[in-house]
């Protein structure tokens, strides 16, 4: 069903001509409706008991029970083998493979295996089990029957949507003409624990699916329709945006900072150019410490860019013209000297209620702190005072896993002072001591670099995938790993 509202017809146009005949930018997903059922079926029980459900996943899971599908035993056999830590990493996972899914009835992935998310690709086997359960529980009628709460939730979003995407477009001075070949598309999801916006982008799609909240999430919507418009300037003028790039030190160590924006300078600075227009279009005694918390949280250039937005609200070009200039004028000392200052917050702000403060961590061992210091050492580029702290680890435990940090930080050394025979050497020593997950991709991912570079792309290849099968790396590792599968590893220059 396509609804033109207001807000739809405003999305439409940001997502281009040709759009206005597909499905509406703010809308019900039939792939997520049956995907999310499908799940609720099998076990997932996460949040059930709060008010904030929407009453419709209480009908279906009701229905479901008593139109018991052939299929569910099967269904909560592949559910309980693909559990996670959480009750929100359980459910992005499933967001992930629906959002890069056809749909019904065939639930085919719309992309080829070393595009798909790397949460989506661990669940390809669900495609089979998931047509079925799609056509023994009848849910499609279902769907239909839903429409009417679909409906009621999305006209709260109306409104709101309509003057949040509004004050963007005419802020950065967007033209109603759109991004052209990109799309934005809002999904709510009425089966999904409550209280939870996922954001995802594939190639030139980017989706923003919401479930349900006590009052409309307009800002998260905001906040991804700037990243929308946004992250295609750093990528365009990306030369220019990584002469800045030493000022990427700083972010590092920053506790509180996603380690997607500490492996992707671009992404942390399009983060904080978000961060500084979001201050700016707030009430302006809320400013100033909307912007302190971003710098704190890592987002290292939210006051640069909140001091030249002024600039830009005099003039009159659109963002997509005054961003080079912004850019060019960075000042690597200026920052330099004003990061130098700033206390770092050990931790991001929440909007719900902090849990129990959980009991206080060991005191790190001597080689730990030893691998520390190394490490500080090697991100400062004191490369010889680094390669002695990781040589001294190695004299302070037997632990293989601990030996596999200190190889991984002398391989990284190797590849740095271009010894890449000894580089290789090093990152399969530590792929033999029982390294800890994120260590285990990550030396993968440089061994697939390492073999880019001598032209042996087969090896590359087999490395980056073997980064990928490590069950519990990080999304940065994930993400180099595939970046590599796609493209190959390039120098910079």
């Amino acid at each position: 069903m396509v609804r033109l509202t207001l807000v739809a017809l405003l999305l439409m146009a940001a997502a281009g001509p040709g759009r206005a005949a597909e499905q509406g930018q703010l809308d019900s997903s039939p792939a997520l409706f049956s995907v999310i059922a499908a799940i609720n079926a099998a076990g997932y029980d996460a949040d059930l008991a709060s008010l904030s459900n929407s009453p419709l996943r209480a009908r279906i899971r009701a229905h479901l029970t008593a139109h018991k599908p052939a299929c569910l035993d099967d269904l909560k056999a592949f559910f309980a083998e693909h559990r996670q830590k959480s009750g929100t990493e359980e459910l992005s996972q499933y967001v992930s493979f629906a959002l890069a899914t056809d749909g019904p009835p065939r639930f085919e992935f719309r992309f080829k295996e070393y595009l798909l998310p790397p949460d989506a690709l661990p669940l390809a086997a669900f495609q089979p089990l998931l047509a079925r359960f799609h056509k023994e529980a009848g849910i499609d009628a279902l769907y239909q029957q839903a429409q009417p709460e679909f409906e009621t939730a999305l006209a709260r979003y109306t409104a709101p949507a309509s003057r949040a995407v509004l004050e963007v477009n005419a802020y950065l001075r967007h033209a109603s003409s759109g991004v052209l070949g990109r799309h934005f598309q809002v999904y709510l999801d009425l089966l999904g624990a409550p209280n939870q916006v996922f954001s995802r982008s594939y190639g030139n799609d980017f989706y923003v699916v919401i479930t349900p909240w006590p009052e409309p999430q307009v800002s998260y919507l905001r906040h991804s329709y700037l990243h929308f418009l946004l992250d295609t300037l750093a990528t365009r003028h990306a030369e220019e945006v990584n002469k800045k790039k030493p000022l990427e030190d700083f972010a590092l160590g920053v506790p509180a900072l996603e380690e997607s924006f500490k492996s992707d300078f671009l992404l942390l600075v399009t983060e904080s150019l978000i961060k500084a227009v979001e201050a700016r279009l707030a009430p302006a005694s809320d400013r100033a410490a909307l912007v302190d918390q971003a710098l704190r949280e890592g987002f290292i250039l939210a006051p640069f860019f909140t001091e030249q937005l002024p600039l830009y609200e005099k003039q009159e070009l659109s963002m997509r013209f005054f961003y080079p200039d912004m850019i060019k004028a960075i000042d690597l000392k200026r920052e330099t000297g004003r990061l130098d200052q700033v206390q770092f917050a050990s931790e991001r702000a929440v909007r719900k209620a902090k849990p129990a403060p959980a009991p206080k961590p060991p005191e790190p061992s001597a080689v730990e702190t030893t691998l520390d210091e190394a490490e500080g050492h090697y991100r400062s580029r004191e490369l010889d005072q680094a390669r002695q702290a990781f040589l001294q680890s190695l004299g302070q435990t037997d632990e293989k896993s601990l030996h596999a940090k200190a190889y991984y930080g002398l391989a990284r050394i190797a590849a740095l002072e271009k010894n890449p025979e000894l580089a290789e050497k090093l990152f399969q020593r530590t792929l033999e001591l029982n390294p800890d997950p994120q260590t285990k991709a990550w030396a993968h991912v440089y061994l697939g670099r390492l073999a880019d570079a001598a032209g042996d792309r087969a090896q590359a290849n087999e490395n980056y995938r073997a980064a990928l099968a490590v069950g519990e790396a990080s999304a940065a590792a994930r993400e180099a790993a595939q970046r590599g599968l796609r493209q190959g590893f390039t120098k910079e220059k």
